[in-house]
């Protein structure tokens, strides 16, 4: 079996490791753009060791982000803002990734440290939010949508290609769509939040619809040889779970016959009143059953962190990545002290040789 600092193949790509640099909002961009915050941020997490380093949730639209300090790819100084940022991630031997989504309803946020709540209506930093229905989220988030048109689906499904032809073409090589945490994807799916009654509301083919055509349509433009991905919201936690995990499972079958490669396992945070069973690796055993299911390579996330524990669940045939974020927050190089802690031999790429050096010398 695999270990955690064994390489990954998928397609055209080799990751050097199965550590992956989960998606992770730091809302610091200005008008969508990434600038020296992203710059420094992402190259220190590729040179610390992992295999993948996916750049945070990056709106397709202006509507799309969550907040006004998220990153956007609906044009190209932002695409262009990002290609030298691609290139520092790939010197240091990672596989640079994006993932691209639209916030809906969860759309027009404070950022975090100033209240993570629906900025009021009337502040010019505000916009409109759209989702399948006029359904508010709830809780600090209680705006209540623009229930979307048909010509709203048609062009959120095309912002989605031309964000991600931009994506390819600033080079990344690994793309996300991202169709969990409540957000418009994710929206259609939910129950909680979809109340249509056209073809895409109703039952579980109609409500998995936007997510399979903004798949099948995205496909046409990313490179075959390169990994198309999404992060699926496939557990709710509020008392259904068998359910909506059963029609999740029949909708990734279909995101794999319309070209999906890999999927990372999420929840779907379409509801305030969820009751989430925080734990440790506490989506491993869903996503065993959800990959072992559609036959997907795949990941999950949340509260993966001790080495031995990353390692136990890539040996033991949970996921074939570990998608750690907190822990290389508070500490880049997480993947070196993660090889020491397994008896890993440390590979040369493990560290830049000016901090190989001083660690190995003084440590």
């Amino acid at each position: 079996m695999p270990t955690l600092f064994d390489t990954f193949n998928l397609k055209d790509v080799t990751l050097r490791n199965r550590i992956a640099v989960s998606p992770m909002c730091q809302y610091m961009a200005t008008d969508g753009v990434a600038n020296d915050w992203h710059s420094v941020h992402l190259a220190t997490l590729a040179r610390g060791g992992a295999g993948l380093v996916v750049v945070e949730a990056t709106g397709v639209s202006p509507e799309g982000r969550i907040s006004p300090g998220c990153l956007g790819l609906w044009n190209d100084e932002q695409a262009a803002a990002l290609e030298p940022m691609v290139a520092a991630i790939a010197k240091a031997g990672a596989v640079p990734g994006i993932q691209i989504g639209h916030a809906g309803r969860k759309a027009s946020a404070n950022v975090p440290w100033e209240g993570d709540d629906h900025i009021p209506a009337g502040d010019p930093r505000s916009w409109e939010t759209i989702s399948p229905s006029a359904v508010a989220f709830g809780g600090g988030l209680p705006r209540v949508p623009r229930e979307m048109t048909k010509v709203d689906i048609e062009r959120v499904k095309a912002d989605f290609v031309a964000a991600a032809v931009r994506a390819r073409d600033a080079g990344f090589k690994w793309l996300m769509l991202h169709f969990a945490h409540g957000y418009l994807a994710q929206s259609f799916f939910s129950v909680h939040a979809n109340q249509r009654s056209d073809e895409y509301g109703g039952g579980a083919e109609n409500r998995g619809r936007f997510l399979l055509e903004t798949l099948a349509a995205v496909r046409k433009v990313w490179p075959e040889n390169l990994p198309l991905t999404a992060r699926f919201g496939v557990i709710e936690f509020d008392g259904r779970d068998e359910e909506t995990l059963a029609e999740a499972i029949g909708l990734v079958k279909r995101f794999k016959q319309e070209g999906l490669d890999f999927l990372d396992v999420s929840m779907g945070f379409s509801t305030p009143q969820a009751q989430i069973p925080w734990g440790p690796a506490m989506l491993a055993e869903t996503a065993r059953r959800v990959l072992q299911e559609t036959g997907l390579p795949g990941a999950s996330t949340w509260n993966i962190g001790p080495a031995e524990q990353a390692d136990r669940l890539i040996r033991d045939g949970y996921i074939d990545l570990a998608m750690i974020g907190r822990p290389l927050l508070a500490n880049p190089h997480w993947p070196y002290e993660a090889a020491k802690q397994l008896g890993v031999e440390r590979p040369s790429w493990t560290l830049p040789a000016p901090y190989a050096h001083w660690l190995e010398r003084y440590r």
